[in-house]
């Protein structure tokens, strides 16, 4: 049987397959810390990469990689993630890390998002995992009304500043059932940056690692 993390490594190595020559952007977490360890085996092929987050950026450039601006760069063939949770149609919730925003920003600048976790990621229903919404931090308290009204129990990060100086509220009790609506309608709410609901732009392909190995979903 494979451990959650080696099920990790196989997804990482089996991204490598989708990374083109030219520009990449990487995501946040500890399934995209394997993937920029694989992608060092193959940096000679890559002109750099855009990173979603201060971390992702430090460990990129300690293997040598190329970070390069997303002001600078415009477009990106593809971007390799992982996700908190995932949907047979490829919406995700993302921001167990903290880095949402960057994530989704660098995704939408994508041609091809690839989603790599493991199986136990995959999920019929969204919402079991808290839902991460980024908020600035003098809305808090409002935002968290708002999302009360939805249904939701938000509960403030402790201890947490995103990478852009905002405050994240986790989101329990949701039982997301139409992603694209509840994303639209949580971004709606003034004070959110982004919600950590990636629907309107879901993954185009997903490397699941099981303990049968690496199996590809796509939408």
């Amino acid at each position: 049987m494979m451990s959650q993390d080696e099920m990790k490594q196989a997804v990482a190595r089996a991204a490598i397959e989708h990374v083109p020559a030219g520009i990449i952007g990487v995501g946040t977490g500890s399934t995209a810390n394997f993937f920029i360890d694989e992608l060092a085996h193959i940096k000679g092929r890559i002109d750099g990469a855009v990173a979603s987050s201060v971390a992702t950026a430090e460990r990129l450039k300690k293997h040598g990689i190329r970070v390069l601006d997303l002001n600078e760069v415009g477009e990106m063939e593809v971007y390799v993630d992982g996700a908190d949770e995932i949907t047979p149609h490829m919406a995700m919730i993302k921001g167990g890390g903290g880095a949402l925003t960057r994530e989704k920003i660098v995704a939408a600048c994508a041609k091809k998002f690839v989603c790599i976790v493991d199986s136990s990621k995959l999920v019929d229903v969204m919402g079991k995992f808290p839902l991460p919404v980024e908020v600035i931090p003098m809305a808090r308290s409002y935002v968290a009304r708002q999302l009360v009204k939805l249904g939701g129990a938000p509960v403030l990060r402790s201890g947490f500043t995103t990478d852009n100086g905002n405050v994240i509220l986790d989101v329990h009790n949701m039982n997301i059932l139409d992603p694209v609506a509840m994303e639209t309608e949580i971004n709606q709410i003034v004070g959110v940056v982004t919600v950590g609901l990636f629907a309107r732009r879901g993954a185009d392909v997903c490397l699941m690692g099981t303990p049968e190995g690496v199996k590809t979903l796509t939408r």
